[in-house]
């Protein structure tokens, strides 16, 4: 495939010869004189009639190039066998947008592109989202993890050029670690958070079971250090952590309890996800469950605290 450099160098051709105006001329020329000419395209195998009828993208006539076939000058421009032409001036193409490039036979890349209107259209269509990175660029924490999903999804549908696409891309892949490096540096700091919520919660509760409901995700490694936070902390109740993925549309259970109280968190979290299909497992002082749909939170939560 060719390369971003070379996909731009193809685009930039292309937009300086339609803001160049130049003529789109053909002649009907003897076969034999016109394949003399030095830049000449034709399809390898391919028959030709005679006379035949010669295409050129040029500010020199076909004649011209007739009159002395050989002249290094002519390799500036679009010479070809063609039976057809859509313009007669590349200034009628007015604009001009590469979206893709493929192989469709070894050697052979094939171009898709748009002109006019469709070409502007493109062209806006890029500024706008490129604004819309700028506007990202400055946000942080959930702000932008929300907005890099909504900018991901965008550019994956967009109708732009095929460098500006990859450009985006890039650009859309550095707000994206950005946004891994938050998560990665919120998690680490988050155990604590929680575990105060749950001792805050334990202290104004007269139950032996706690649950709490705090979304961080499905990250087992934290849940178990807020529940062994935890039952260091209070000693004579149990907790029960339920955090959800919405994105992912599931969500985690983990029962844990402090040494010495006679509280059963496999066969609690076992009764609280019945009928929600969770799987997991555990022992007595320390279980772990995942339930895949949030939709039946709700009703785990109710039956957590019930049991």
């Amino acid at each position: 495939s060719l390369t971003p450099e070379q996909l731009e160098a193809v685009e930039m051709v292309c937009v300086e010869r339609i803001q160049g105006a130049y003529p789109v001329e053909s002649y009907a020329a003897a076969l034999a004189d016109a394949q003399k000419i030095s830049s000449l395209r034709a399809v390898f195998g391919e028959k030709y009639p005679d006379p035949v009828r010669v295409v050129a993208v040029s500010k020199h006539p076909i004649k011209e190039m007739l009159s002395n076939p050989q002249d290094a000058m002519w390799n500036d421009y679009s010479v070809e066998f063609c039976g057809g032409t859509h313009l007669t001036n590349t200034k009628e193409a007015e604009a001009f947008c590469l979206l893709s490039e493929e192989g469709i036979a070894k050697g052979i890349r094939r171009i898709i592109f748009v002109t006019k209107d469709d070409a502007k259209k493109a062209i806006a269509e890029a500024e706008v989202f490129h604004s819309k990175l700028v506007a990202a660029s400055a946000l942080k924490g959930e702000e932008l993890e929300a907005q890099v999903k909504i900018l991901t999804q965008e550019l994956l549908t967009a109708t732009i050029s095929a460098i500006k696409k990859m450009e985006f891309r890039t650009f859309v892949d550095d707000l994206t670690k950005q946004v891994v490096a938050y998560k990665k540096e919120r998690l680490s700091n988050i155990s604590g958070e929680v575990i105060e919520k749950a001792v805050e919660l334990a202290g104004s509760s007269s139950e032996k079971k706690i649950v709490l409901r705090f979304d961080f995700g499905v990250e087992g490694k934290v849940a178990k250090q807020v529940i062994t936070g935890f039952c260091k902390k209070v000693k004579d109740k149990a907790l029960m952590l339920v955090t959800a993925d919405v994105d992912s549309d599931k969500y985690m259970i983990v029962a844990g309890a402090p040494k010495g109280l006679d509280i059963d968190c496999k066969a609690w979290a076992a009764a609280a996800t019945e009928g929600a299909g969770g799987k997991g497992g555990g022992k007595k002082d320390m279980a772990q469950f995942q339930v895949m749909g949030v939709s039946s939170i709700d009703s785990v939560l109710e039956k957590a605290k019930q049991f």
